[in-house]
Formats: structure tokens, sequence, C-alpha cells
């Protein structure tokens, strides 16, 4: 891309801040984290709900970024860089990349529906990619500004698209449409996914069909409820298994790994195999099989390219690895564009300042071997890796333009040399071609754990983030408490993430979490809750700020503040105004503002109480007498000691249910990871935590057969019984046993038989398709932690926190 900033104006319809923009464009960015801005990059400043990206404008600008698309121009940097003001900023962002679409002239197939894009996308890149230099979507961007970036990568060496779109409201497809301009449409799987959006299936059938208004030709599974909603001039290819009139029959027969697919098409019958027998995986498998058909492959191509085909793994996942090393594993996929997307994701992990990289041959670029080897030098210099392994033949030849790079010609050659290379005490980026069979790798390098992990979505906790941070006056701040290993989810991941998103302070209950933390590299101000009095001097060391809740404890801190000669040391006043846990009384205030007069080597940071039941609409009242009694106190003592201190008392629930309370400050806690108690406000979170097993062992018993301990299930017919490796000590309750609670095994509740055991649990999986080693999921979207909280008559909290910490932690984005 080369594109002069004065060609761009009239496309999106902007007023320049100047008379006449000037510079040269060949970069697009959204992310104000990305190590790839410089001066050649178009910033567009996106405006969500819950998020504005003006606010990183003039950090973006000392980074040397010095064009912008903005709703409005910041105060006081009017003269510091091109400003392109638009009315919407998405909507500049869409159509700048529908006219880049429109510079080039290829076939483009365009993927929608409500299951299955991603797959699909990814089975045609790697059948079709022998014989087209591909452009596509980088891991499942297919949103309103995922579809846009990834058309902006498009280069002129590109010969086929492959783009998905997706949709989770009406009005939304038509700026898609006109960003792709599909000329081949692939209709998946039309699900319940964002029904919430749709008013019935027929609207969102109406919606998704707008992506293919103006192809040649439309693939899809033969559904007459879907052809009543096609206009007539669109021509469809289609398949079915039970519709001999559809275009392509297809007969299936399944084995215990594999099924054969016997497909007649026209005068053609020919045969089949895939690796795999679930519906959703045929199915996706015949989108593809019908675009080979479509574009005259021959059956005998079809048939060896398509027994290859593989499961796609779709996330970048952060993994603990051997030797206190963190591994980012992305070992499926190498194309230059995802190749940015993670050392970008690389960049927000700086636990180790060492960084290294373990890159196969990339392909598909459209660029020449000498160009895209420069560039991706280019990218490893600018996101300051250590050292490179390269590892294909083409890659090799190219290793000089890498600093401290270590060439192989195979990972054959790699594991070889394994045990000389020393990986320790850093962040490994692990980034291949499927071919390359880096999973072989990651199991080298993976820290060796049980089967089980918990999954944490980091793009739900910013989801989650936001939309909290959208019910806050624009000058409230807003503190994050990450104690308790960060409501189980990992605390140094979270406070990272955090950290990006500008938060104002992190609250821990002890020291020695926020000494992790610290050592961890996170800068953010960190109150401790619940400060310990002999770690005082630990908290010191390392710029803690310790929550002062009694005169006992204020008087220690004092002791040692003298000693170290500290001057405005920060601190946190507590007072108690009805949770009777920790806090000044109020009839011990004026002896605290006595000792606090006239000292100078603390200083009140804040001043805060805590709701007691703020999420009980019965408690209303006192609640409202909570908020009246800090009011009243607070102010006695910022009075007193001539003082103005930061004012906080809200935590998740009053946040959004006494909002006039925000004060300067509010406390989010357990809202971050997608629990409220109200039912109408989980809707909006995202979940955060899957829990995840599998199956260790199936076996069947006979009715009167007995399970577990104490025989406390007794088979009343014939049942099939799955073991999985996971329970009590690793937090799961024994009261969610027994017929309480379930677990999911392929999209169907597997009920909990018997008593939870130490490191087990079965579950009665009769009917269900599974076999050993199939996923279990014991927590996440269903069953949810609320669900399980109300099943066993206790709180999310505990769930959550309850999870061993020998369960592994698993990070990823979407």
């Amino acid at each position: 891309m080369s594109i002069s900033l004065k060609n761009i104006i009239p496309v999106i319809g902007a007023k320049a801040n100047i008379e006449l923009a000037t510079g040269i464009i060949d970069n697009v960015s959204i992310d104000s984290r990305s190590q790839q801005n410089n001066g050649r990059t178009l910033f567009f400043a996106l405006v969500g709900p819950n998020h504005d990206a003006h606010v990183y404008i003039n950090d973006l600008i000392t980074k040397g970024v010095n064009s912008f698309v903005v709703n409005y121009i910041p105060d006081s940097i009017n003269d510091k860089a091109n400003f392109l003001v638009v009315e919407n900023t998405l909507q500049a962002l869409q159509n700048f990349a529908a006219y880049y679409r429109s510079l080039f002239n290829f076939p483009v197939i365009g993927i929608t529906g409500s299951n299955g894009k991603t797959i699909v996308k990814e089975w045609l890149n790697f059948l079709l990619s022998p014989d087209y230099n591909i452009i596509r979507s980088p891991k499942s961007y297919n949103s309103q500004v995922g579809v846009p970036l990834s058309v902006i990568a498009i280069n002129e060496n590109h010969n086929l698209g492959i783009f998905e779109a997706g949709i989770s409201t009406t009005g939304e497809m038509v700026y898609l449409q006109k960003v792709i301009n599909p000329t081949i449409g692939i209709l998946t799987n039309i699900g319940t996914a964002h029904d919430e959006g749709f008013v019935d299936i027929s609207q969102k059938i109406k919606e998704k069909l707008r992506l293919f208004s103006d192809v040649e030709i439309l693939i899809m599974n033969k559904n007459k409820t879907v052809q009543a909603f096609l206009k007539p001039e669109i021509k469809t290819f289609t398949w079915s298994t039970h519709d001999r009139n559809a275009d392509v029959f297809c007969q299936i027969k399944s084995f215990e790994n594999h099924s054969n697919l016997n497909l007649t098409y026209k005068k053609l019958c020919f045969s089949i195999s895939i690796p795999f027998i679930d519906d959703a995986s045929i199915e996706n498998c015949m989108h593809c099989v019908l675009t080979m058909l479509y574009m005259h492959y021959n059956e005998e191509t079809i048939q060896s390219r398509v027994s290859e085909l593989f499961p796609v793994e779709m996330r970048l996942k952060v993994k603990n690895g051997i030797n206190n090393c963190t591994l980012i594993d992305d070992s499926y996929s190498s194309d230059f564009q995802s190749l940015k997307i993670a050392l970008d994701f690389l960049e927000n992990q700086k636990q180790h300042k060492k960084r290294t990289l373990i890159l196969s041959d990339i392909f598909q670029s459209g660029l020449s071997d000498e160009e895209l080897y420069s560039r991706v030098s280019q990218l490893i210099i600018s996101h300051k890796i250590k050292r490179v392994i390269c590892i294909g033949e083409t890659i090799v030849r190219y290793k000089s333009k890498f600093l401290n790079s270590i060439a192989f010609a195979s990972t054959k050659d790699f594991i070889k040399a394994f045990d000389s290379l020393e990986f320790n005490n850093e962040t490994i980026l692990i980034k291949g071609s499927r071919q390359f069979e880096f999973e072989n790798i990651v199991s080298l390098l993976e820290e060796k754990t049980h089967e089980t992990v918990l999954e944490i979505n980091l793009n739900a906790i910013s989801h989650n983030l936001n939309y909290f941070k959208s019910k806050l006056k624009p000058k409230t701040k807003v503190m994050v408490m990450v104690k308790a290993f960060g409501y189980g989810s990992g605390s140094f991941e979270i406070a990272k993430l955090l950290s990006h998103h500008k938060v104002d302070y992190l609250g821990v209950a002890f020291a020695d979490e926020g000494i992790e933390l610290r050592k961890a590299g996170i800068e953010l101000p960190i109150m401790v809750m619940n400060p310990e009095m002999t770690s005082f001097s630990s908290m010191i060391q390392y710029n803690l700020e310790p929550e002062i809740y009694s005169i006992r404890e204020l008087k220690a801190f004092l002791k040692i503040a003298d000693q170290k000669e500290l001057v405005n040391y920060p601190i946190h006043i507590k007072i108690n105004t009805g949770m009777n846990r920790l806090g000044f009384d109020t009839l011990v205030i004026p002896e605290l503002v006595s000792i606090l007069k006239g000292i100078t080597s603390v200083k009140i940071k804040s001043i805060l109480s805590h709701l007691a039941s703020s999420d009980v609409s019965s408690h209303k009242e006192f609640t409202l007498t909570q908020i009246s009694d800090f009011e009243r106190d607070s102010s006695f003592i910022m009075k007193e000691l001539k003082i103005n201190p930061i004012r906080h008392i809200c935590n998740t629930s009053g946040i959004s249910n006494f909002p006039d309370a925000q004060y300067d400050m509010v406390r989010l806690g357990i809202g971050l990871y997608g629990v409220s108690n109200d039912e109408d406000e989980m809707l909006l979170l995202e979940n955060v935590g899957t829990l995840k097993s599998v199956i260790s062992q199936i076996r069947d018993i006979n009715e009167g057969q007995s399970v577990g301990y104490s025989r406390r299930f007794i088979a009343e017919n014939k049942t099939r019984v799955a073991t999985v490796p996971i329970g009590y000590a690793d937090g799961i309750s024994r009261a969610w046993g027994n017929g309480v609670g379930y677990v999911v095994v392929n999209n169907q509740k597997a009920p909990i038989i018997g008593s939870i055991c130490m490191d087990m649990l079965m579950v009665d999986v009769t009917g269900i398709n599974c076999t050993e080693g199939t996923s279990v999921v014991i927590f996440g979207k269903d069953p949810s932690v609320v669900e399980i909280a109300k099943g066993i008559k206790t709180i999310p909290y505990e769930i959550l926190t309850s999870i061993s910490g020998r369960v592994k932690r698993v990070f990823y984005r979407e």
C-alpha cells in the first residue's frame, strides 16, 4: 500500500485540519499498542459505546505517528499532526477499505453464517494455496473492524481473496458487503449465535444474505427456509445429504476416526475420506468441496487434498513453559498479516525482557522473498526480539537479515538440537505453518501439567472493563481488583492488560500479591487492601500503598515511615460504615485526625469504605445510609486536614446500582470477570474463564451397579460412564456432584454421578457421541459460575477463586 493523504480525504469524506494534508500512507492502524505504528501510519481513532481511542492520540504523536482520522481534534494538539475529521471513524475505515478493495480485480470468496466461517476459510486456504497467492482474513477477523483491516492487507501480487464476515444485529452486513464485494459466496451453518441481535431467524437469514447481493455464485447447504429469502437473480450451487435435487448429493458413512463421503455431481460419482466424524466438520468440508468443484478442480485433486484437512486452532494462546518461560502458541499458521498480529500480542506480554521468535517459512505474502523477509526483519527489530530461530528451506537463506539468528532446515533438525538451545526466563513466540508441525516444538517447550486447563479470554476482559467504564462519569477513576490470583484467573497477565487500558489503580489483598506484580514489571499504582504490619518494609521497598484501617496499624506504619525518612508516602484511609470488617469507626476518626495533623512522612492518597450489600435491592436503604455516613466522615477528615484525596466506596454492583455514589473512583472486581448480580446485565458481559478437561476413560455399567465412593449412584438402567480427571483438589465442590451438577460434552449436558473424588469426577454420557480424549467443559458459558453457585448455595467468587494453582491457565485472544 502506498496512498497519499490527499487522495484519502475525498474517499472518506474528511475535512483536514490544515489546508492540504500531506504525506504517504503505507500502513493503517486502530491499535495504539502496536509497535508497527510509525510516520507512514494512518491511525483511525475508533469510538465505541465503551471506549474512545482519541485518548491515545497524544501518546501516538510522541511515538512518531502524524496522521489521524478522528471524530474531533483533542485540545491543544491541532497543529501537531495531520487530522482528517469525519463524523464516524468506523464508517471512514470501512469506506477506505471499500475504496482500496476496488483497486484490485481478482476472485474474492466471501463467507458468512453462524458457525464454521473461520474453519471453512482456513481449510479453503489450505486446499487452494498450491494454485493461488491468497489473501485471507487473519484469525477470525470478521467484524465491522476486522473485515476492513483484512482487506487493507491486499497487495498487487495476490490473485484470490478469502474473507469472512460476522454480524451480531441488523444493518451491519451492508457495510461489510461493500468492503468485501465477493464474487463467490459461501453460506455456512445458520445457528443460534447472536440470536439476541435479531427479532427471529428469518431476520437473521435476510441480514446475512446481504453479503451475497452481487455474487456470481452462492454455495450453500440446500435449505428451503434460506432459499425463500434469496433474490431470484442470485445463482446457487447447493449440496445436501437428504435432498437429491441438490446440485451435489452426499451420502455419509462414519467410522471410528474418519468419514467417507460418497458424492454425486451431474454424471460424476466419487468418494472422499475426511479425518472427522462430527456433523459440523462434514458440513464445513462440503462447502469446501463445492468451492473446488465450482473452480474446476478434478476429483483426484479434491480427494487428495481433502483427506489432509486438519483441526483449526483460532486462538493465540499463552502457556507456561519450561525453565520459567512463557510461550505464545501460534503454531498453526504462518502468513505476514498473522505474524504482525502475533508480534503485537507478544508486545503485551512483557513478563520477560528476553524474547525469542521461532518462525517457519512464510507463505502467500504476495511479496518476493527478498522484500518479505526484509519486512519481517523490520518487524522483529521494532518489537525488540532478542533471538530468532528460523526453520525452513526458504527462511534459512535470509537468516542474515535477523540479529542473533539460528537456522534449521526442518523442524526435525530443530528438535535434534533442542537440548543445546538453552531456553530459560524468556517469552517465546512460536509461529509456524501447519506443515512444519510446530505443535511438536510446543510440546517440548510447554510445562508438563495434566490435561485440565482454565482458558482466560483476554478480549472478554477488555470488553467487560469497557462496559463498566461506560457507566462512569468522565472524570471517575477506576481501581481494578486483581487479588486472589486475579479472582482465580491469573494476576500478571490481567494486570498487564489493565495497564494498557490505563486503569488508575490495581487492588490486591496482601503485600506478596503486589510484590509479585512489581517483579513481573507492573508499574501501575497498587493498593494493598489488607496489609500485615510485618510486611510494611517490603511494601515500601516495592512502592505498594497500604490501606490503613486502625490506630494501631497507623502508628506502626508511621514508625517505619519515620525510620526510613519517608516524605508524603501514599496511604489510604478505610472508614467503617457498616460492613464491620475493617476500618475506622466514626468515634475514632477525631483521634485519627489528631495523629495525622502536621505529619509529613505520609500523605492520604484516598479515603474509602466498603458497601456491604449493594447487590441486594431489599437492602437499598442500608446502602444509602452507608453512603451518607461515608460522606459525613470523609468530609470531616478532608476539612480538618485540609486535603482533597480520592474518595471511593462503590464496588462492581455499586457501579451499576448506585451511580450517584461514584465519587472520584470506583473499585471493579467480579464484574471484570463477567459476573453480575443482575441477570439483564449478565447478558451484556462476556464470559472470561472456561474450565476444561478431557475424558480419561469410558465404560458401560449395568442396572444395579454403582459409581464412586460410598456407592452414592446406583444405575437404574444400562449407563455409559465417563471419568474426567478433575476433582475437589482442583476446586470442584463435592456439593456439585451426584446429580446436582453437570458438565458439557459435545454441546450436551452430562450429569455428574456419584461423589466427586479428589482428582476425578464421573459423568453420565449415555446417548452422547464421545470417545476417550473428548473435551469436557466444567464451567464457562454453560454451566456458568453463577449457575454452579446457585446450585451449591454459594457465590460465584468462591467458584472462581477455588480453582487450584495446579490447574494450568491458558490466556488467549480471539
